[in-house]
């Protein structure tokens, strides 16, 4: 491996000067200056960066945990991270937790072992006490997709109430009366949030959604297809179905068609996200637009601002609304039963 001792060895110049090329320090002539950059890219020399954290005590390392990177949500979470880090000129850690509180422990610990100065959290499971105790010890700990007062000014969220009561207003300025909704087991506090403005739209139009209504299932496409297999099975009837997500969404229509129900004509299907998989499938998905990546980058900022400790936090909250994507799953209140009656109501 190529030193910077070597750099400087042909170049005929000191380590110090060497170092202040490398850093653009200003106390080196041009000749001098463009003599050593000939001679590191000749040499084809790379600045350590662990030599430079030992000294700096920085690494201008930044580090993400979410649950899974693998589902598609937390990939766009991922790649706005990745691009706030790349325009500040931060290396990049990624880390799963797995959904369990000890996973994502460990998770933090891992990065901080590797001198992470800004966190990008998405923490659904560990308690109020443990972040609070986290973000003392870590300046630039931000926490996304979570709301915590004591530390508003670290919380970049989403206003899920707001989305749902939007995506319900939606269905009942089309004339829908009837509905059902399918929602995430994992009780990790969106979903709750998602069911309360889901509630308060009806409410506020002098509607009602029974339990029997309400159908959980995991967060995927096949979750949705059992929750509207079960909601089926059960004899509800429904003209507009609102989904938890996206997922959720696209599985929910896979069970409609195959029990002879159509989407839009029969049933009205709602997903939120706005993931890339809602303009693939057919029909389009009419969603709720959850700007995920914008949150992701601009968390990243705020991230890296706040592990400065030099500079003094702003005192405000960091709050996104989700907006609504028209496309082609959602059509006006049918005027009768279409295809329910036709369907063997023997299965109810």
């Amino acid at each position: 491996m190529v030193t910077i001792k070597d750099v400087a060895k042909v170049a005929g110049v000191s380590i110090a000067t060497v170092s202040r090329v490398i850093h653009d320090g200003h106390q080196v002539g041009e000749a001098c200056r463009a003599r050593v950059k000939k001679v590191i890219a000749e040499l084809g020399y790379r600045p350590n960066s662990n030599a430079r954290a030992l000294v700096s005590k920085t690494t201008n390392t930044l580090g993400v945990v979410t649950p899974k990177l693998s589902m598609p949500f937390f990939g766009s979470l991922a790649s706005g991270v990745e691009k706030g880090a790349r325009e500040n000129n931060y290396k990049l850690l990624m880390s799963n937790s797995l959904y369990e509180t000890k996973s994502e422990q460990e998770a933090i610990d891992s990065l901080r072992d590797h001198n992470c100065q800004a966190i990008i959290l998405h923490s659904e499971y560990s308690d109020e006490k443990t972040l609070l105790k986290l973000a003392k010890e870590i300046p630039g700990l931000v926490l996304i997709n979570r709301y915590m007062p004591a530390i508003a000014n670290r919380c970049v969220w989403l206003d899920n109430v707001a989305g749902a009561r939007q995506a319900t207003d939606y269905l009942i300025d089309r004339g829908h009366t009837n509905f059902a909704v399918i929602t995430s087991i994992y009780q990790n506090g969106d979903p709750g949030f998602r069911l309360q403005g889901i509630r308060e739209s009806l409410k506020l139009a002098g509607l009602q959604l029974a339990e029997a209504a309400i159908e959980e299932s995991t967060a995927n496409m096949e979750g949705g297809e059992q929750a509207v297999q079960a909601l089926l099975d059960k004899g509800i009837k429904f003209t507009a179905l609102l989904a938890y997500n996206d997922l959720m969404a696209i599985g929910a229509i896979h069970a409609l068609f195959a029990a002879g129900l159509r989407v839009p004509e029969d049933v009205s299907v709602i997903g939120f996200d706005d993931l890339i998989v809602s303009r693939a499938c057919r029909p389009r998905l009419t969603t709720m637009h959850y700007p995920v990546e914008e949150m992701a980058s601009y968390a990243t900022k705020l991230a890296i601002q706040l592990s400065d400790t030099s500079i003094e936090p702003e005192s405000r909250t960091h709050l996104f609304i989700p907006q609504l994507v028209e496309r082609d799953s959602v059509a006006d209140a049918p005027g009768g039963k279409g295809n329910w009656q036709e369907l063997d109501n023997s299965r109810y």
